[in-house]
């Protein structure tokens, strides 16, 4: 198949998914998922299904990618916090989205690899930190967009705290050992307002950083 064809049908099942925001789908169309893959699964790499990355986690399906990206509404001039970097590929959407994406990885390695990814593509407006993502990122609050890419019980209250007025955080709610619902919080000045999307299935969000041998 070539490229010109692959990219279509990428884009086809991405609408039929119910990805329909235009910036969104060109978003997409033009990051390369392969990039952010390694190994034998770098030729599934434009299939609508999660696949495994180093440090036991996933490369969500580019469907739940391109929802959680839709449903956050990032703007052109917004400032974007990432927690969980994984393979960097949704951080590298977020980028071209908005003004400049922070995204926060506890695994050293996928922080290290990401950031190689991102260079290699010249994405000069992402900041990749090797951090505790539960924490956020308080020296660079208050944030337009939060997106969470692993799933908690309830949204880090330290996130909420670092999202600016009229700011709006995306992430799965839920147990981590059982189907999980995407949700939205909108901060507005009377308090925030929630919204409810599709399930989903996530790794789970986990305090601290990794262990050395994740490094």
């Amino acid at each position: 198949m070539d490229a010109a064809t692959r990219q279509m049908q990428f884009v086809f099942q991405l609408r039929s998914a119910g990805v329909r925001d235009a910036r969104v789908l060109s978003a997409m169309e033009d990051i390369p998922r392969d990039a952010f893959m390694e190994g034998i699964f770098q030729d599934r790499a434009y299939e609508d299904v999660a696949l495994p990355i180093a440090c036991g986690q996933t490369i969500s399906a580019p469907s739940v990618v391109g929802l959680m990206t839709q449903a956050l509404d990032v703007m052109p001039r917004s400032k974007v916090l990432e927690i969980g970097t994984g393979s960097g590929y949704q951080a590298a959407v977020l980028a071209h989205l908005g003004r400049r994406v922070y995204t926060l990885e506890r695994h050293k390695q996928l922080s290290k690899t990401a950031s190689a990814a991102f260079n290699a593509l010249g994405l000069n407006n992402i900041v990749a930190l090797h951090k505790d993502g539960t924490e956020g990122l308080p020296e660079q609050a208050p944030f337009d967009r939060i997106l969470v890419t692993a799933a908690a019980d309830d949204v880090p209250s330290p996130l909420i705290g670092q999202l600016a007025e009229g700011g709006a955080l995306v992430m799965p709610v839920g147990s981590p050992d059982q189907t999980q619902k995407l949700i939205k919080v909108i901060k507005t000045p009377d308090g925030l307002e929630y919204k409810e999307f599709q399930d989903v299935r996530f790794v789970p969000l986990v305090e601290g950083i990794g262990a050395p041998s994740d490094a």
